[in-house]
C-alpha cells in the first residue's frame, strides 16, 4: 500500500513547478487528475522534443496522471469544477493571485464547499506583498531572492544556472506543505489554504552564503567559500579538455589530495582572500597534467572528494546512476520515452505515459456523479473536451 493511497488531487497547474509536485504525490500513491483548458492545454504538451505526439518533458512530469479538459472560464465549466471539489482532498493551483476569484472559484469559496479541502496556491511572489500580482519566471525569483547575485565569477555578470531551482524548490515546498496539511486534517478534520511562494522557496538554498549577510557581513559573488572563492572547492580543466570537480573542504581531504599530487599548502588554502588567485593557478596546472580518466583512477585510490563533471550525454550510462535506476523508460503506443525516478519514486512504479488531453474527462466526471446527459451538455456548450466519446 502506497502512503497516499486514497488521496485525490485536482491539479490545475502546468509547465514545471506544480506538475513536478503532483508527479511526486502521484508516485506516493495519490490519484492526480490534471485539469487543463480545452484549447492548447499544458504548454509542455507541445514543447520539443516531441515523443509520441507529446513533449518529452510533458511525459516526464505527467506520467501516471489522468487528464480532464474543462473550460473554467465558462459558467458551466466553473460550476462543474465546484461540483468536483466535494470529492477531492486537494486542489492545487498555480495561477497568479486573484485569478481563481475571477473564475468564481475563490479559495475561501472552495473551502466552504468542502471544509476538508486542502487548497495549495503556488505562485511566484505569494498571495501577499507588493509584488503579489507581478509576472515572473524561475530566473526572476532567484534574482529577487538574492541567489543569482551570488552566482558566477566576481569580475563578470551573474551566471545563469542550467536548471530551474525556484520552480522545483517551489514544488518541493508545496509537497511538504500538502503532506503536513493532510496530517493536520487527520487530527482536526479541517482543511486549509496553503500559500507557497517560489521566491520564498529558494532562500534556504543559499543558507551558507547568506549566513554572512545574516551575521552582519556582505557576501561577494565568486569569492565565498562555496562559490569559487577557494581553490579546493572548484572545477578544473583536465589534459584532455574535460573537467573535474574538487570539493576538498575538510582539511583531511585537502591534505590527502595535495600530498598525493605533490602540492605544498597550508590551511589558508581553505580561506577566501587575495592569495587564492595564485593558488587556483597552481591547482589548474596540476589538473592539466592528467586526463579525466586518470583523475578518476586517482580518486578511486585516494578518495578525496573528486568527481568528473559529466556531460548530459554521459549521464544515463554512468555506472552509479544506472545502479540507482534513476532513469527508466516508458513504453508509448509507438516507441518509448525516458523518464527519471525521484528519491521517493518506487523502483517498480507504474509505467504509464503522460495522458492525452481530455483522455479521462468522461471517467472523472462519471466518478463524481455526473450523468451521461450532463457530460454531453458540457461538451456541447464547449466547456468540456474529451478524448473518450462514451458520454
Amino acid at each position: 500500500m502506497a502512503a497516499l493511497d486514497g488521496v485525490r488531487i485536482l491539479d490545475l497547474t502546468r509547465l514545471l513547478p506544480g506538475p513536478f509536485a503532483t508527479l511526486v504525490l502521484a508516485d506516493l500513491g495519490a490519484v492526480v487528475d490534471k485539469v487543463e483548458d480545452v484549447g492548447a492545454g499544458d504548454y509542455l504538451r507541445h514543447t520539443p522534443p516531441v515523443v509520441g505526439e507529446m513533449g518529452a518533458a510533458f511525459h516526464i512530469l505527467n506520467r501516471g496522471k489522468r487528464s480532464l479538459a474543462l473550460d473554467l472560464k465558462t459558467p458551466q465549466g466553473a460550476a462543474a469544477f465546484r461540483r468536483l471539489v466535494s470529492s477531492y482532498d486537494v486542489v492545487f493551483e498555480q495561477f497568479r493571485p486573484g485569478v481563481m476569484d475571477r473564475l468564481g472559484l475563490g479559495h475561501g469559496d472552495l473551502l466552504r464547499e468542502n471544509p476538508r479541502l486542502i487548497l495549495c496556491a503556488l505562485t511566484g511572489y505569494g498571495q501577499e506583498g507588493p509584488l503579489r500580482d507581478r509576472a515572473g519566471h524561475d530566473l526572476n525569483y532567484m534574482a529577487r531572492a538574492g541567489l543569482l547575485g551570488l552566482q558566477g565569477p566576481a569580475d563578470d555578470k551573474p551566471t545563469l544556472p542550467a536548471f530551474q531551482l525556484a520552480d522545483v524548490s517551489g514544488g518541493m515546498w508545496a509537497i511538504i506543505a500538502i503532506l503536513a496539511a493532510l496530517r493536520e486534517r487527520d487530527q482536526t478534520g479541517k482543511g486549509q489554504i496553503l500559500d507557497i511562494a517560489m521566491i520564498d522557496s529558494v532562500i534556504p538554498f543559499a543558507t551558507i552564503g547568506l549566513s554572512r549577510l545574516l551575521g552582519g557581513e556582505i557576501p561577494t559573488r565568486g569569492q565565498e567559500l562555496l562559490s569559487g572563492g577557494v581553490a579546493p572547492y572548484q572545477t578544473y580543466r583536465t589534459k584532455d579538455d574535460a573537467f573535474m570537480s574538487l570539493g576538498a573542504l575538510e582539511p583531511k581531504f585537502l591534505m590527502r589530495f595535495c600530498t598525493a599530487v605533490g602540492l605544498e599548502v597550508d590551511m589558508t588554502a581553505l580561506l577566501p582572500g587575495e592569495h587564492q588567485q595564485a593558488l587556483q593557478g597552481r591547482f589548474s596546472e596540476v589538473f592539466a597534467s592528467r586526463t579525466r580518466a586518470e583523475w578518476e583512477a586517482f580518486n578511486a585510490e585516494h578518495d578525496c572528494c573528486l568527481e568528473p563533471v559529466l556531460r548530459p550525454d554521459e549521464l544515463q550510462d554512468d555506472a552509479h546512476i544506472r545502479a540507482r535506476e534513476l532513469f527508466q523508460t516508458l513504453p508509448l503506443a509507438e516507441g518509448s520515452v525516458g523518464v527519471y525516478r525521484t528519491p521517493v519514486t518506487p523502483r517498480d512504479f507504474p509505467k504509464s505515459p503522460g495522458p492525452s488531453q481530455g483522455q479521462h474527462s468522461v471517467g472523472i466526471l462519471r466518478e463524481a456523479g455526473f450523468s451521461g446527459q450532463e457530460i454531453r451538455d458540457l461538451a456541447e456548450c464547449g466547456a468540456l473536451r474529451s478524448a473518450d466519446n462514451s458520454a
